[in-house]
């Protein structure tokens, strides 16, 4: 008999299977419009740009989730958002594109991110990344997957530069004896796959700017978190989801010997 705890480690798993097979027709979807210069607008309220390939995935990812699972709620980059979520334990959260800008431009690093969020916490998540074939899982206690197969964050040795992924600004801001220590990563376009590439090990950690948003981190904190790695406020601790306010203050992203180090320094690099 399935005692009660182990109940919804299934049932994180079957989303993980829904919102993989959602994720990856939104991504087929969105490949479409891809460096066939699809029609854009920039958004009054952050000037950030929406293709109609961005509405096109969300509604195949909004059609096929939320018939699978009415009772869930809805949180998209590309929906208005409506605060009946609030009353839901359990949320999908989602980004149809993230890395629109490179998009647009034609350039590979953009992906579909989908979150299933229980309580606050993302336990079930996905990036699709169809321009590089690229898809990463993971459910939670399940570990994280790479196109199937188990990643783990860098174990770099601690006399390796760190390849920490963030702006020259941020790195000026630094303090000097972590600088000496690093490598800078040069911008990834999508933040999403950033947050991923610290779960396959290609780099150590980075900074996450003001103003990021759930969507744009769910599914990349919970691959990042089984894979050996953490996202974080400056306080350490990790993020809430679906509450009222879903944008977030800086934040460091980095496998687990990194993290502190990180925070401490990109605490102390003064004002954004």
């Amino acid at each position: 008999m399935m005692t009660a705890s182990a109940l919804p480690d299934t049932q994180w798993l079957r989303d993980l299977e829904l919102i993989t097979t959602a994720a990856m027709a939104a991504g087929e979807k969105a490949l479409g419009f891809f460096r066939k210069n699809p029609d854009f607008r920039y958004k009054n309220e952050d000037r950030s740009p929406v293709s109609e390939a961005d509405y096109a995935a969300n509604d195949v990812l909004k059609e096929r989730l939320l018939a699978a699972r009415p009772n869930y709620g809805w949180l998209s980059e590309e929906t208005d958002d409506d605060e009946a979520r609030l009353g839901c334990e359990t949320v999908f959260v989602v980004d149809p594109i993230d890395g629109t800008r490179a998009f647009i431009a034609g350039k590979d690093v953009w992906c579909v991110s989908v979150a299933v969020v229980h309580e606050g916490r993302p336990v079930a998540g996905v990036l699709y990344a169809p321009a590089l074939i690229e898809l990463y899982q993971a459910a939670q206690g399940q570990g994280a997957r790479r196109n199937g197969l188990p990643i783990r964050t860098s174990q770099a040795g601690d006399g390796d530069k760190l390849q920490i992924a963030l702006s020259e600004q941020r790195v000026a801001r630094l303090p000097a004896a972590f600088r000496a220590g690093m490598t800078r990563i040069a911008h990834v376009p999508s933040l999403a796959y950033r947050l991923a590439m610290i779960a396959d090990g290609r780099i150590d950690g980075t900074v996450v700017e003001r103003n990021s948003h759930d969507w744009d981190l769910a599914a990349a904190d919970l691959i990042l978190d089984e894979a050996g790695g953490r996202l974080a406020g400056l306080d350490g601790q990790p993020l809430a989801y679906n509450g009222k306010q879903v944008t977030h203050d800086l934040l460091c992203a980095a496998r687990l010997s990194v993290l502190d180090p990180l925070v401490a320094a990109a605490g102390g690099s003064g004002p954004h």
